[in-house]
């Protein structure tokens, strides 16, 4: 693991979405350090350093297929906040003892999603929002302990909540622009939720790479292959 991850961060548990790559993004955007991890990766691996949250992506399986991606269900027992996006909120659902159905039509597109609960994740924010769905799966009915923040005309439980363990999960997805407030989302989530401060920024990871070359190489050489793209 990097030492840049000995400071705050957050991993990002992918699984299978087109937005992964626009959610760790986002979180940079925010200022603060996030890497990209397949779903299956060993907890130990991330436990080295441990993150300031975690990050459920969204993805193309459905969560009660019999090869549905599953991370290690301990996460959840960590005391680390997460958030589930899309894909990632049904898992915790049916992991957490609640149902995810399929529904007979698919919900694409921009969506008004109206907030039952403006703290958290949607503090600051009005009484609904305009936010992109992209789902046939959806949150029938709560995990114990949860409770529904956001819902929708076509989806009751557009976003839930475990306040207890920090568990949160949003049926839409915050990372593309078709959903305006999102970056608020995740600056609620990164700054109140796993109380990260906004100090990172890119020159300091190059800072933080060329000192570790040179402590590896000294007064060797080293042969590097960019891309002129």
């Amino acid at each position: 693991m990097k030492k840049e991850k000995r400071k705050e961060w957050i991993a990002i548990l992918d699984f299978g979405s087109q937005y992964t790559q626009l959610i760790a993004r986002r979180i940079r955007e925010a200022k603060v350090y996030s890497e990209i991890f397949p779903y299956y990766i060993n907890l130990e691996k991330i436990r080295q350093y441990p993150p300031k949250g975690v990050i459920l992506s969204g993805g193309p399986a459905s969560v009660y297929e019999g090869q549905a991606p599953v991370c290690n269900k301990k996460i959840f027992e960590s005391g680390i906040p997460i958030l589930g996006i899309c894909y990632g909120a049904q898992l915790i659902a049916q992991i957490s003892g609640g149902k995810v159905l399929k529904t007979s039509q698919a919900e694409y597109g921009r969506v008004r999603v109206i907030l039952d609960n403006r703290e958290d994740i949607f503090y600051g924010f009005s009484n609904n929002a305009t936010c992109w769905m992209s789902h046939q799966d959806l949150i029938e009915n709560l995990p114990p302990n949860f409770k529904a923040i956001a819902h929708s005309e076509n989806t009751k439980v557009a976003a839930m909540v475990n306040r207890e363990k920090k568990i949160y999960g949003i049926q839409f997805h915050p990372e593309v622009t078709h959903t305006p407030l999102g970056k608020k989302i995740f600056k609620n989530f990164l700054y109140k939720i796993c109380q990260c401060k906004p100090s990172w920024n890119l020159e300091s990871l190059i800072e933080q790479s060329v000192r570790e070359i040179k402590e590896k190489v000294g007064k060797g050489m080293v042969v590097a292959g960019v891309s002129g793209g």
